[in-house]
């Protein structure tokens, strides 16, 4: 009977602590539905369909919420929208799941330059050179234009009278 016990127990324990394990998976594991749902997305922000694209990102999310790439693509339809809150809380969602991807960093530091916060992009930039190093990646000088350009959205102007209907 003890010894019934101690299997059990060990039995449970055993699969507590692989639980976690098994739902965590590398990029070249997320499920290829998932994969085709972004690329066909990507295909509808080119176009120009922003939200049917931000919908199939999340359907592909919904699919496999490992796809950190869907979550950095909405983030760039975000942009696209002027939804720059929205962008940094998807980067923010990606970078949960890996920490040093650098589209997704660039992305954010993007996305806090139209906001106003140069000084947190400017982290991002030191980020995004400490990983990159030496050998340089396009996020970088995607960032420093971004940074050295400064918020557009900003900077646009109002217009001076009512808007008329």
């Amino acid at each position: 009977m003890q010894s019934l016990s101690r299997l059990l127990f060990i039995g449970f324990a055993g699969v507590a602590l692989a639980s976690p394990v098994a739902s965590q998976r590398a990029d070249d594991q997320i499920v290829p539905k998932s994969v085709e749902l972004q690329r066909q997305a990507k295909v509808l922000a080119t176009a120009g369909k922003l939200e049917q694209a931000e919908d199939m990102l999340e359907t592909a999310l919904a699919v496999d919420p490992r796809n950190r790439g869907a979550f950095v693509d909405i983030a760039r339809v975000a942009q696209k929208q002027h939804l720059f809150g929205k962008a940094i809380r998807m980067t923010s969602k990606a970078l949960q799941l890996e920490p040093n991807d650098p589209d997704a960093i660039a992305v954010q530091g993007e996305a806090m330059v139209e906001l106003g916060a140069t000084a947190r992009a400017q982290v991002n930039l030191q980020k995004l050179q400490t990983i990159c190093g030496a050998k340089g990646c396009p996020q970088v000088a995607q960032l420093s234009a971004a940074i050295s350009r400064g918020p557009t959205v900003a900077a646009a102007k109002i217009p001076e009278g009512p808007k008329s209907n």
